[in-house]
């Protein structure tokens, strides 16, 4: 791969969008909800226990949303039809594929996350902190604040990178063809070592369209979420596209 497939690959999103604008709104608007959700029980009611149901139910919807703009983007591919109706039925199919295993991984994997940042939490700022946290983030900008906003940044940006190398390929994969989900987790992070610069950007890009798209009141993932979705196909068939 070379950097003008990250370019060809948004332009061919953006184009599939345009095609096909219902089901990328379609799906973008789960997100939209589920975030305004989430800000409405954590801001509005304080109500901070629905952040785990809601925060756990993101990573196991978000390969079967995924693989929604995956199929448009394939039947568009081939000029078949993309009603909604078959579009769905084929999300629906996956839980009897290899897809299920995948929201699984991706959760676990999350959840080790959430105890790996509790436990920085407690070691920079003690347990007492921990288990006091008011709406007040003053204790965040003490030396102790800072350090572990530094050394948690660069952990999550370890444990992100991670999870993009296993999931950037296998999940299209997995649509694509019949396999089980530890090869296309096996294939997709050795496309990432093959094409490290590239896929690297592709990451970037994927984080800052969709940090941007979050500051208008998740406003922007009516746009960025579809796009980047199709665009995500793309660059599958790119990165395969001498396998048969």
């Amino acid at each position: 791969m070379d950097m003008g497939d990250i370019g060809a690959a948004l332009r061919a999103g953006w184009h599939d969008f345009r095609r096909a604008p219902a089901m990328g709104l379609f799906f973008a608007l789960i997100y939209v909800l589920g975030g305004w959700a989430l800000y409405f029980f954590l801001v509005v009611t304080d109500q901070i226990w629905w952040a785990i149901p809601l925060t756990v139910g993101f990573p196991l919807a978000a390969p079967f949303l995924a693989v929604g703009l995956y199929e448009v983007s394939h039947r568009l591919e081939q000029d078949r039809p993309y009603a909604i109706g078959d579009i769905l039925g084929v999300v629906w199919q996956q839980r009897l594929r290899q897809l299920p295993l995948m929201s699984w991984v991706i959760i676990v994997y999350f959840l080790f996350w959430s105890f790996f940042a509790h436990m920085l939490f407690a070691l920079f700022m003690g347990p007492s902190v921990l288990m006091n946290v008011s709406t007040s983030y003053a204790y965040l900008f003490q030396p102790e604040g800072l350090m572990m906003l530094l050394v948690g940044t660069g952990f999550g940006a370890v444990f992100a990178l991670v999870l993009f190398c296993l999931t950037v390929i296998s999940l299209p994969l997995l649509l694509d063809k019949e396999l089980d989900f530890v090869t296309a987790m096996l294939t997709s992070f050795a496309t990432v070592r093959r094409n490290p610069r590239v896929m690297l950007v592709w990451g970037v890009v994927i984080a800052g369209l969709t940090f941007a798209a979050l500051l208008p009141g998740f406003l922007g993932l009516f746009v960025v979420l579809p796009v980047l979705g199709h665009a995500s196909w793309h660059i599958y068939r790119r990165a395969l596209r001498d396998t048969p």
